[in-house]
């Protein structure tokens, strides 16, 4: 850490910053803040002899308890001091969701480092100015594909990088340099003392940095959003109150893990959330988004499941090809369970209702069928985050009787700002404030449409080294802005109502900056005058393309191979053919 002390504020752009936490006098927000290695250490304490984690081998799931979660991961952090991890320097993971993925982060925090979740679709060049930004010590690879990505950048230009890890099997590389298994790097702390490690953890203070998640801006290169242990742990414990969530001695709540971990929202439901209640983590097949997503719901049974947009929509259109095959009378009976369960589930979003004999037929014969079908009939949070759900989807799933829960939030608020739950949920709202959360409306219009601003300990501490950028979001009293535009009803549940950044959120929750991509296209196709990149809230991203061009003339009979004279006026001359020519 820095030799020079300062008085923390608000806000930090520095790896080893300390800022104020924000705790509220009393009631939500007041609880007692937790570094990481505290709430790992206390859920040990409580669910030790619960299943943590569970992964497919072949046919088999193969499960740590707690206590063994723990221990591998200490096992992890002393093998990261062996290899020089430095305190508040990146471990940087590229892979898909796996034992290991959890294991590495859970380590490089121990160890007093940060974790930097990397998307497995980074380019080589992203992947390059994430490990040098974050100051990456170590990095771990899925398997050759990810490591070949990271030998094609220069190695001159990884300074910082000390070893890298490859953690799934085959290793074809052998003349990489600092180049291990899964099983060596394990192996590598042996001669690391207990002692050491638990200095190093009793050292973290909750108002210091843990996590940084990477996100696009508009113009330039990814920020680091530099998230603390409080942000984290209290988060964790707000969000799984407010959702509902059992802890693990009343009845253990199932999750199953297979949106990107380098994304906010993943890593809270699937890391931190169950460390906090004693979930377990099953870990999907890294072709879930690809269709056998509900083969593994269908196998685990969730208790509680997050979709981005785009996963509800292609379960939507399963269920609607499945119906389209079914027979007159079956069609006629699924139309009618669904009237009755969009009639049934409106009313009772206005209050306490008497639930008619209807709704327990359609119940039986149909909404209880299809969650089963999508193996969520033991699922009692259904969750939507990261893009807005369409209308369309959320009535679809509503007349289903399955109530799709919309979480607003963003990296910057260490996930979600609102919560949804069974008795808190409005069509087309992403429900209320999370409690022991601020918010406001600023510059409030007529309509009392203003741009959301939040307030509360899940405010991000800053961006890394990047301090002008986080003085544009963190106003002087330390609320966050956020770019986008929402209302509030009567009863407190937040709508969104619009964007004032250009930044798209696809349907699958990718946050893409448009501008890079549209400066890239015009610099690499020099045809191009005008780009124009669009596909917020759409499955797939377009982009609208205008081209250089000039007026020439051509005389009739003349080739015009080769002619670069211009049209001298509208008309041109004579017998001549004008006409608009790409250059």
């Amino acid at each position: 850490m820095s030799d020079t002390k300062v008085t923390p504020r608000l806000w930090t752009s520095h790896r080893d910053g300390e800022v104020l936490l924000r705790i509220s006098k009393h009631g939500p927000g007041h609880e007692t803040p937790m570094t990481i290695p505290e709430l790992f250490r206390e859920s040990v304490s409580r669910f030790g002899a619960y299943p943590a984690l569970a992964s497919k081998n072949s046919e088999e799931w193969e499960v740590l308890n707690f206590n063994q979660y723990y221990e591998a991961c200490r096992k992890a952090a002393r093998a990261l001091i062996k290899l020089g991890l430095e305190r508040f320097h990146g471990v940087g993971i590229l892979g898909f969701n796996s034992v290991e993925w959890f294991v590495s982060s859970l380590g490089a925090i121990l160890a007093g480092g940060l974790c930097v979740g990397i998307y497995a679709t980074n380019s080589p060049e992203a992947c390059q100015y994430v490990i040098t930004q974050a100051k990456v010590n170590i990095l771990l690879v899925e398997n050759d594909e990810q490591l070949q990505k990271i030998l094609s950048i220069p190695q001159s230009s990884l300074e910082t990088l000390k070893a890298i890890i490859q953690y799934k099997l085959p290793m074809k590389e052998s003349s990489a340099n600092n180049l291990y298994s899964w099983d060596d790097f394990m192996e590598l702390g042996s001669s690391i003392p207990d002692s050491q490690l638990d200095r190093i953890m009793e050292s973290q203070r909750a108002n210091q940095c843990a996590v940084l998640i990477y996100t696009s801006g508009t113009v330039g290169p990814p920020k680091g959003v530099m998230l603390s242990h409080d942000n984290i742990t209290w988060t964790a414990g707000a969000a799984a109150r407010d959702n509902r969530l059992s802890h693990a001695a009343e009845k253990q709540e199932v999750v199953v893990s297979y949106l990107p971990l380098s994304h906010i929202a993943a890593q809270m439901m699937d890391i931190w959330i169950p460390m906090k209640v004693g979930a377990v983590t099953y870990f999907a097949q890294p072709d879930a988004l690809k269709g056998t997503l509900v083969s593994t719901l269908q196998e685990v049974k969730p208790t509680t499941f997050l979709g981005v947009p785009r996963v509800w929509e292609k379960m939507q259109d399963k269920i609607k090809e499945s119906g389209a095959k079914s027979s007159s009378l079956r069609k006629k009976v699924f139309s009618w369970a669904r009237a009755t369960g969009l009639k049934v589930n409106k009313k009772r979003m206005l209050g306490p209702y008497d639930i008619p004999m209807s709704y327990r037929m359609a119940k039986a014969l149909v909404f209880s069928k299809v969650r089963s079908a999508l193996g969520l009939d033991h699922c009692h949070s259904f969750i939507s985050g990261a893009a807005p759900l369409s209308h369309e989807t959320s009535e679809f799933f509503l007349s289903l009787d399955i109530p799709i829960g919309e979480m607003y939030g963003m990296s910057e608020s260490s996930g979600p700002h609102t919560t949804s739950n069974y008795d808190n949920y409005r069509v087309l709202s992403c429900g209320k404030i999370m409690s022991g959360c601020k918010n406001m409306l600023y510059q409030q219009s007529k309509d009392s449409t203003g741009e959301i601003c939040m307030w509360g300990r899940h405010v991000f501490m800053g961006y890394l080294e990047k301090e002008e950028a986080t003085l544009e979001v963190l106003d002087e009293e330390g609320w966050l802005h956020t770019g986008d535009l929402g209302h509030m009803d009567n009863e407190g549940f937040l709508y969104i109502t619009g964007r004032i950044k250009e930044i798209l959120i696809t349907a699958g929750g990718e946050n893409v900056a448009p501008i890079p991509i549209e400066n890239l296209v015009k610099e690499k196709i020099p045809i191009v005058s005008h780009a124009m990149l669009v596909g917020d809230k759409a499955r797939f991203l377009s982009i609208l393309l205008t081209l250089k061009v000039t007026w020439v003339c051509v005389p009739r009979g003349v080739s015009a191979q080769g002619l670069r004279a211009p049209c001298p006026g509208p008309q041109g001359w004579p017998g001549c053919v004008c006409g608009c020519r790409v250059w």
